[in-house]
């Protein structure tokens, strides 16, 4: 080997090493996998995907109820996105902000209230506790409920592709080939299915039913496509006039019914989570009324409960000052203006009837979980398959309140404005859109997924001094790929966010 070959070689390894050392850390045999805690952006983005309409006229109006001070346009105005369009009068607001402000100083001076029982918060705390237990059984005994009803339902399913396999696809066709193998594969999840839930049964402990659950409905999940192929084979042009309309009727139904088992099961997990939060919440606000009691009495403390109260009032009146004013979710013109100065408008009356500049909307149903999150004029991000190399942006306009139930789910319809112009759009075109529900720039961020949920609490591993150390840390907006770090952490810090395989 030649001086050259060495020289490059021991380089290489000395590169090498230098990488390695860099990205990954080895203590006791793992190797990490390591980011610096830096400042960022957090975006939460919601996905789905729409279908492009003719615009249409839209109803504006308030959050809230109140009375109108201003109307800040007339019939057939140009209005552009943002522009204030009408004003409710704040100056009852204002006195009750005052208000507020002055009773979140007294709050913060308050002395101990000597006469809170912390007999009867120590009470609480135990109903709050058998409370949250008597709700979280009987949430997993609706459970045990939901997975007995899934094996039926794919009990029934293989016994209607069973017969209409022997019945009708009994040759040596490609049809007959994928019925059989799809019958096979139902059959493989019938088995599958009756096996988690007689694990269900005999464990039922709650950390074991969420895994059946989410076991079962993924096995469901894979009888809906066998179903779908079944039906495809049915209807094919072989096959469309063998079948009968009863069998093709019953397939239909065992699809219907497997989708809502489906949803079922959706439904049950979410109710487990809610119930979870609402016992952990309840627990909590009860143990935290025992220690800033206990707090009170050993040390005459402040009454951080009455703080928090008032600072949530004076948040709550800051946020209807400012939703006070009516603004153009868009540009375009105003077509009818539906109240006077003077009156009185609740949230469901219509203000101003608006239609926007943009020929085109697009509508999608937004998941009841995600809407929470989109509000009137967030920011919306569209691609249409016809333009598939071109972003084009948006805005939400409005969020109809009423629900749709599709498939046993419940959605909401929002209409989002196009806020520049395409040529060659068409309605009916399907689009895909990213709602940018949320965003919070110039604060700290750590990668999604970082940080773990232990006891209620979230924990990251933080690499130190050459050590992994536990550290609980305290979390704000959690967005698709970064997380907001509020305390916990600094700048610069390495955390741990996976191991070398």
């Amino acid at each position: 080997m030649n001086k050259k070959i060495i020289i490059i070689t021991v380089i290489s390894i000395i590169v090498l090493g230098l990488v390695i050392y860099w990205f990954f850390i080895k203590e006791n045999g793992i190797e990490f996998i390591l980011e610096k805690v830096a400042i960022g952006t957090v975006i939460k983005e919601i996905s789905e995907t729409g279908t492009i309409k003719i615009s249409a006229e839209t109803e504006l109006g308030f959050k809230n109820a109140g009375r109108i001070e201003k109307i800040y346009v007339e019939v057939g105005d140009i209005v552009e996105a943002g522009q204030e369009l009408a004003k409710f009068d704040t100056t009852q607001l204002y006195i009750e902000l005052d208000e507020a402000k002055a009773n979140l100083e007294i709050a913060k001076a308050k002395k101990t209230d000597t006469g809170v029982s912390l007999k009867s918060a120590e009470q609480n705390l135990k109903d709050a506790k058998v409370e949250a237990k008597e709700n979280l059984e009987n949430a997993y005994e609706d459970a045990l409920n939901v997975l007995d009803d899934s094996y039926l339902k794919v009990y029934n399913v293989y016994n209607i592709v069973y017969k209409i396999q022997q019945d009708y696809f009994t040759f040596s066709d490609g049809k007959s080939a994928e019925v059989v193998e799809e019958r096979y594969r139902i059959n493989g999840s019938l088995g599958r299915t009756e096996d988690y839930v007689n694990d269900a049964k005999n464990n039922p402990q709650e950390e074991n039913i969420d895994l059946v659950l989410s076991k079962v409905k993924e096995q469901l999940e894979a009888v809906s496509n066998s179903l779908e192929i079944v039906r495809d084979a049915v209807r094919s042009e072989v096959y469309r006039n063998s079948v009968s309309a009863a069998d093709k009727t019953s397939l239909d139904t065992q699809r219907t019914n497997i989708i809502n088992v489906i949803a079922d099961i959706v439904n049950t997990q979410q109710a487990i989570s809610v119930i979870k939060i609402a016992n952990e919440i309840s627990i909590n606000n009860a143990e935290a009324e025992i220690s800033s009691i206990e707090n009170k009495l050993q040390e005459g403390g402040l009454y951080q409960a009455q703080i928090n109260q008032a600072q949530a009032k004076v948040k709550l009146l800051e946020n209807k000052i400012t939703e006070a004013v009516l603004k153009s979710p868009s540009d375009g013109q105003i077509i009818k203006v539906n109240k006077r100065e003077g009156e009185m408008a609740q949230p469901t009356d219509s203000v101003v009837s608006f239609l926007p500049t943009a020929p085109f909307q697009v509508e999608a149903d937004i998941y009841e979980e995600d809407i929470v999150d989109v509000k009137v004029s967030n920011q919306v991000k569209i691609t249409i398959p016809a333009f598939p190399d071109e972003i084009l942006e948006g805005r939400v306009v409005s969020i109809d309140p009423a629900e749709k139930v599709i498939g046993g789910v419940v959605y909401y319809e929002v209409t989002i404005s196009f806020e520049e112009e395409k040529e060659g759009i068409k309605s009916g075109m399907t689009a895909d859109i990213i709602i940018e529900s949320d965003k919070k720039e110039n604060v700290l961020v750590i990668p999604r997924g970082t940080a773990e949920k232990i006891n209620g609490k979230n924990i990251v591993q933080v690499f130190k001094d050459g050590k992994v150390e536990e550290r609980e840390i305290e979390i704000g907006l959690e967005g698709d790929d970064f997380v907001e770090v509020i305390s916990g952490l600094e700048e610069g810090e390495e955390v741990v966010v996976g191991e070398k395989l």
